[in-house]
C-alpha cells in the first residue's frame, strides 16, 4: 500500500488518537491530504494547534496537486486517556458536532514507562493503551455504526507476541510478576488488549458495515519508539526489527498500515475483519493468546465493569 493508492476521502470524517507527533501526526495529515475532516485527539491543545499549523504547511508542500491542499480540514479535540471521565468527555464533545464518523484510528499509547497507578488506582500503561481507547470507542460507536460504511483501526504492537496471556486479577497488583518485572512486558499486555478488543468489537458488528482492525506499524522512528532498547532491551528491541523485516520507518511510512485499515477498498471488498496487518498492509495471524474469545470476552466484561466502576 503506498500513498497514491488511498481514496479521495472528501465528505469522511475522521478522528486519530495522539495525533500531535508521531505516528498519529502523520496519519492525520496522510488523511487530510485526501479529502477527510480530521480531528487530533490529543491531551495538549496548544501541541495540537502546533501540529495543525505545521500539517496544512506540509500538505500544501507535499501534495499540491490534491484537491484538498488547499484547505485541509484538521481540528482539535482534547483528550486524555488516562482519565475516563475526560475521555467519556471528549467523546460527548464529539458527538455535540453533529458530524458522522467514518474513521477512528486508535492511535495513542505509552511505552517504557514503569508500574504506576493512575488516579482511578488502574496500571497507568493499561489504562491508556486499553481502556481509555475502549470507552472512548464505546462512546462514539453508535455514530459510526451511524455513519457506515466505518472503520475502526486499533494501534497495536508487535511486543504483544511476547506476553501469554492477560491475567485480569492481577493487573493493577504491585507485586505480581509481569507488574514488577521489565517495561515492556506491561506494554505487551496493553498491546495484546488491543487485539483482543480488536475481536471481540469486530464479532459485535459482524452484521454492520463496520470494520475492525489492529496493526502494528513496525518499529517507527517516534517520540513512542525512540526508546525502544530503554524498555525492550537491546537483543528483544534487534528481534523485533529482523522478525518483522525492517530496520526504521518513518512516521510517514509506518503510517500506511494503519492507513490501510481506515482507507483501502480492499477491507470492504474482500470484507476483512477483527484481523492485524503488519508493515506494509500484510495480514498477519498475530499471537495465538489472541484468538482466545474466553480470554476476548473476559477483557471485555472487566473493562465494561472498571468504566462504569471508575467513571459511572
Amino acid at each position: 500500500y503506498s500513498h497514491d493508492q488511498i481514496p479521495d476521502l472528501d465528505s469522511k470524517v475522521a478522528i486519530v488518537t495522539g495525533a500531535n507527533t508521531g505516528l498519529g501526526y502523520a496519519t492525520a495529515v496522510t488523511l487530510a491530504a485526501h479529502g477527510a475532516h480530521v480531528f487530533l485527539a490529543c491531551r495538549s491543545q496548544e501541541k495540537a494547534m502546533e501540529a495543525i499549523k505545521r500539517a496544512k504547511a506540509e500538505i500544501q508542500k507535499d501534495y499540491p496537486t490534491l484537491r484538498a491542499a488547499s484547505n485541509p480540514k484538521l481540528e482539535f479535540l482534547e483528550l486524555d486517556l488516562n482519565d475516563l471521565k475526560k475521555t467519556r468527555n471528549a467523546a460527548h464533545e464529539f458527538l455535540a458536532k453533529g458530524l458522522p464518523l467514518h474513521i477512528l484510528v486508535n492511535n495513542s499509547g505509552i511505552a517504557g514507562a514503569p508500574f504506576e497507578l493512575n488516579e482511578a488506582g488502574i496500571e497507568k500503561v493499561f489504562a491508556v493503551n486499553h481502556l481509555g481507547p475502549f470507552l472512548f470507542t464505546m462512546e462514539l460507536l453508535n455514530r459510526i455504526k451511524e455513519s457506515q460504511p466505518s472503520r475502526i483501526v486499533n494501534v497495536s504492537s508487535f511486543a504483544a507476541e511476547f506476553v501469554s496471556g492477560v491475567d485480569i486479577e492481577t493487573l493493577n497488583d504491585s507485586t505480581s510478576a509481569i507488574n514488577t518485572g521489565s517495561n515492556m512486558m506491561r506494554y505487551g499486555r496493553s498491546k495484546l488488549c488491543n487485539i483482543l478488543f480488536t475481536k471481540a468489537l469486530a464479532r459485535r458488528v459482524k452484521d454492520e458495515n463496520v470494520y475492525v482492525n489492529a496493526s502494528h506499524p513496525g518499529i517507527v522512528r517516534t517520540e513512542i519508539g525512540r526508546r525502544s532498547e530503554e524498555h525492550y532491551g537491546p537483543n528483544l528491541s534487534r528481534v523485533m526489527e529482523l522478525l518483522t523485516g525492517i530496520v526504521f520507518y518513518t512516521p510517514k511510512e509506518g503510517c500506511l498500515t494503519q492507513v490501510y485499515c481506515a482507507t483501502s477498498p480492499e477491507i470492504e471488498n474482500r470484507d476483512v475483519r477483527g484481523k492485524y496487518f503488519i508493515p506494509i498492509a500484510n495480514e498477519l495471524r498475530p499471537n495465538p493468546a489472541s484468538e482466545d474469545v474466553e480470554a476476548q470476552e473476559a477483557l471485555w466484561t472487566y473493562s465494561e465493569k472498571l468504566v462504569q466502576e471508575k467513571a459511572p
